[in-house]
Formats: C-alpha cells, sequence, structure tokens
C-alpha cells in the first residue's frame, strides 16, 4: 500500500474508535494487533481491548468528532496528530460521572501497518486517561465540600438542640461536656423538669457515626422528653414507651443504647 492509502487507513481506524464504529474496527485490526498506549487504563492490549474501549466511549458520550491536524507516513508507519471533540452526557465512563463538559484531547498516535491492516499501536501526549482522572479529582473535590457543607449544618443542628442551661439546683452541681468523635455523632444528653421539682437525667448513644446517627439521637432524645414529660412514670416504663415507637420507625440494624434516670433533689434520690 501506498503511503496516502495507509494514512488513510490510520484515519478510518481512529475516526471507527472515536465513533464506536465495531465493524470497521473488525475490518481493519489484524488478528494480532496489539496496542501498547492504553486510552483507558483498564483497556486490554488487543483487538478486544480496543473494541470495548470505543464501546465505552460512545455509551457514554455524544457528538464524537475527529480533527486531523497533520499525519506523516514513513515505510510501513504513520504518524497522526489529531484532536477529538466529544460530550460527556450520557453515562459514566471509568467511574467519571457525566457532566455534560465536552471532553477534549490531543493524542499523537502511531500505526504500523502492514497488507491493509493495523497490526500494531502507540500513543503519545495528553489522552483521554489523564482527561478523565482530571475529572474525577475534581468531582470527588466537590463531593467532599457538599458532605462537609452538610456536616457542618448538621453539627450546627445538633449543638441547637442540646440543652442549652443546666438545672440550677440548690446543693446539686451538674457539669456536663460533649464531644463527638466526628463533626456530629450519635451520643446525646438532656435535662427535663418534670412535677414536683423532679428532673429527667437522660445519656444515650445511637449506632454509627456522622449524619445518620446524629438523626436518630435527635428523634430519641426529642420522643424521650415529649413521653417523660406527658406521663407521670417510672424511667422504665418511659423507656418501654419510647422503645415501642423506635422500633417501627428506625432501620433493623440502628439501635440505641440510653441511660433515663429521674433525680429527686430534695430528698437526693435517683431512680
Amino acid at each position: 500500500m501506498s503511503a496516502e492509502q495507509n494514512m488513510a487507513l490510520a484515519r478510518r481506524y481512529l475516526e471507527a474508535r472515536v465513533k464506536g464504529d465495531l465493524d470497521t474496527l473488525d475490518e481493519v485490526l489484524a488478528p494480532h494487533f496489539v496496542s501498547r498506549t492504553a486510552l483507558l487504563s483498564v483497556q486490554e492490549p488487543d483487538r478486544e481491548g480496543v473494541k470495548w474501549v470505543a464501546t465505552q466511549v460512545s455509551a457514554a458520550t455524544s457528538n464524537a468528532s475527529v480533527h486531523f491536524e497533520d499525519q506523516v507516513a514513513a515505510g510501513d508507519r504513520v504518524v497522526s496528530r489529531f484532536v477529538v471533540h466529544a460530550t460527556h452526557d450520557r453515562g459514566e465512563l471509568t467511574g467519571v460521572a457525566p457532566s455534560g463538559r465536552e471532553l477534549v484531547f490531543m493524542p499523537v498516535a502511531i500505526h504500523r501497518i502492514s497488507e491493509g491492516k493495523i497490526i500494531e499501536e502507540w500513543g503519545a501526549s495528553m489522552g483521554l486517561s489523564e482527561l478523565l482522572r482530571s475529572q474525577r479529582l475534581e468531582q470527588e473535590i466537590r463531593e467532599r465540600e457538599r458532605i462537609e457543607q452538610e456536616l457542618r449544618v448538621a453539627r450546627r443542628i445538633q449543638q441547637a438542640s442540646q440543652p442549652k442551661e443546666v438545672p440550677n439546683l440548690e446543693g446539686w452541681q451538674i457539669s456536663p461536656y460533649y464531644q463527638p468523635a466526628r463533626e456530629v455523632g450519635g451520643d446525646f444528653y438532656d435535662f427535663f423538669d418534670l412535677q414536683d421539682g423532679r428532673v429527667g437525667v437522660v445519656v444515650g448513644d445511637a449506632t454509627g457515626k456522622g449524619i445518620p446517627a446524629a438523626l436518630v439521637a435527635e428523634a430519641t432524645s426529642n420522643m424521650l422528653r415529649a413521653v417523660a414529660q406527658a406521663f407521670v412514670a417510672s424511667p422504665r416504663e418511659v423507656l418501654a414507651r419510647v422503645n415501642e415507637t423506635l422500633v417501627a420507625r428506625i432501620p433493623l440494624n440502628v439501635f440505641v443504647t440510653c441511660f433515663y434516670a429521674i433525680l429527686e433533689p430534695k430528698r437526693a434520690s435517683l431512680s
């Protein structure tokens, strides 16, 4: 084949790879084709690996196009410098979520051709894998920022729900201390007034860490206060009522360890 024919074959192959044309790839690739440079990091270096990459890229992108800037042919080799444009808007690509952004990468490809078939390929310059790694990093940074913002909001909500003051009881000193392992946690405590000058004291811990545990802790604390103040009942009875309600409302793999006591300051009695 002439140099012009070899360059045309290389162009045809590259366009088919970008656009996911598997029939053309089957036609132009030799049975023993080897790729020395992976377009994606998980690509196998044979014909099936190239076809797999083409399928993945075409399924995840739209508006794919190839613009050839320069080609040089010498002997059985063709060097192509080109620019690929594609919009990443259809699906994940190597774990990177679709962003709707245009992917632009500028590879240099070298192909060895024999008897009208491409038998070997090398690549250089900015490739798709590097571009996707950059996008994945950006997405991870944005996700971390979103989670950190949610945790800050959850911590403010949790701090606002904690007792602002401790009971001022003659002859008694109460000094609570609260320090979650992370921004928010499943530990909680509360004090509330009961009839006849008695004080309810609650210390609890919901399984897990973070926002899920904080939500369960908040619900438990609020529920326990409401039940304790609504009924003249022993700690056992209060916890039984709260437990019955919680069982129907929280996941099966979640539980709360809770201590509830009634302090009678004048009698120095703790039930």
